[in-house]
């Protein structure tokens, strides 16, 4: 068994970047060293997280960061996707933390003597506790203090980093965060969602132009995550529920950065439930980014509903993963492939696609065909959407190595490493063992 691609995709090519990606609230601990922030406190509210754990330890990577880079470097990846935190690099008071600010220059470098290009998230949903004291992401303020920090840790990072993403997935912050409160830091309110994530965007446009300012060179941009929606049916009713569905909680998030404005649904909004859009902050937004950073793991079906206009239906009689997640690779190819259509993309990165699987630790090995299974075909899928013409230049799989899980703890393990936590010993799974094998075979071009 093996991962394997048509010999004449590019994504064959030693051009393609393959990498691995993490997050830093997920595999760092190292609580002691750092401000609180809203997943500290989020952990640490009864209730909230599946298997009552927390980020204090999580996978040891601040103690353990110079194996874990070495095991990247065995995997032959090309590049590395990690997160700063930024409540580990910024004082209260605004100034950088330079104990924090090392630790990750010690990671930088190490990663660039091996010949491995960093792809740097600087918000992976750890906000500092303090800031949203005062509001967090509903309070303007934050989006300028978010450029201030991109503006401080760009300059400290100089040219160690290939690229710089902003923000991951504001989606989650703002829908999962702020409106539905499943995620830190737990507000539940139709009023709060749109308004975090018009902040959050701003704070993108903000960063984005400290980033281009500070490191020109590098390729600086925004990572999106998409589930595509689709109608349980044929009927005008469901079609228009999935439509619906998709401006909320995908076109919201991208049309204001292509296209410099929010998706028709704004003007259906209650005013209580609309942005506060300020003369310039579309401008702001919509500058344009290097690149385009797709999270991918599943789609999501919808049905007329005369309360709430549409409801999401569990997937019946279908391949699932361990999130309970439909497997249903046609729809990445269908997204990439429709958005390319929709804007005039930059060039695109997959940074996160992978299952979380029923893992099992058999005689010290993970056989996981499921998860190779999943990724032989999103690489496919991925591969389908490059041949109708979308510029796809590199894929990450989501993730190096098991780690918390946000509201699910431990339970779910979405790692191509399997990681037991009593022990903080790594096993490759069968499924980073193919994954190396494959990026390790690619065809080689001058």
């Amino acid at each position: 068994m093996k991962i394997e691609l048509p010999k004449e995709s590019t994504m064959q090519s030693s051009k393609f970047t393959y990498g691995v990606a993490t997050a830093a609230f997920q595999i760092e601990g190292g609580t002691d060293k750092r401000l609180p922030c809203i997943w500290d406190t989020f952990c640490s509210t009864e209730g909230k997280i599946a298997d009552k754990s927390d980020g204090q330890i999580a996978c040891d990577h601040f103690n353990l960061w110079q194996e874990d880079i070495e095991l990247i470097a065995s995997l032959g990846v090309d590049a590395y996707r990690l997160s700063i935190s930024w409540p580990r690099v910024v004082n209260k008071d605004g100034s950088l933390n330079n104990e924090g600010v090392q630790f990750y220059i010690n990671i930088l470098d190490l990663l660039n003597q091996k010949n491995i290009k960093a792809f740097v998230t600087l918000y992976h949903w750890d906000l500092p506790q303090h800031i949203e004291d005062n509001g967090g992401w509903l309070n303007r303020e934050t989006a300028y203090l978010f450029a201030d920090y991109a503006d401080k840790i760009s300059q400290a990072f100089g040219n160690r980093v290939h690229s710089f993403a902003t923000l991951n997935e504001p989606f989650c912050s703002a829908y999962l965060g702020y409106e539905v409160g499943i995620h830190a830091p737990g507000l539940i309110g139709k009023e709060f969602g749109k308004k975090a994530a018009h902040h959050l965007l701003l704070g993108h446009g903000l960063a984005l132009q400290a980033l281009q300012k500070n490191v020109p060179e590098a390729m600086n941009g925004i990572v999106l995550n998409f589930t595509p929606c689709y109608p349980q049916s044929s009927k005008e009713e469901d079609i228009n529920a999935a439509h619906l569905a998709d401006q909320h909680f995908n076109q919201w998030y991208i049309k204001p950065i292509m296209d410099g404005c929010y998706p028709e649904l704004i003007n259906e909004l209650p005013n209580e439930h609309q942005p506060d859009i300020f003369p310039g902050d579309l401008e702001i937004i919509s500058a344009k980014n290097d690149f385009l950073g797709i999270n991918y793991y599943t789609r999501a079906v919808y049905r007329a509903d005369d309360k709430t206009q549409f409801h999401q239906e569990l997937p019946e009689n279908t391949p699932l993963t361990d999130m309970g997640w439909e497997i249903y690779p046609q729809a990445f190819t269908e997204l990439l492939v429709s958005l390319n259509s929709l804007y005039s993309l930059p060039p695109v990165y997959i940074t996160e696609n992978g299952a979380a699987m029923p893992d099992q630790l058999v005689n010290n090995a993970i056989m996981d065909l499921d998860r190779v299974d999943y990724f032989q075909e999103h690489l496919n899928a991925v591969n389908n959407a490059i041949v109708q013409g979308v510029n796809i230049q590199g894929y990450f799989a989501w993730s190096l190595m098991d780690n918390f899980e946000w509201a699910e703890g431990y339970e779910k393990r979405f790692g191509i490493v399997y990681v037991d936590y009593e022990s903080q010993k790594r096993t490759l799974k069968h499924s980073g063992l193919l994954y190396s094998d494959f990026i390790k075979q690619r065809l080689i071009t001058p």
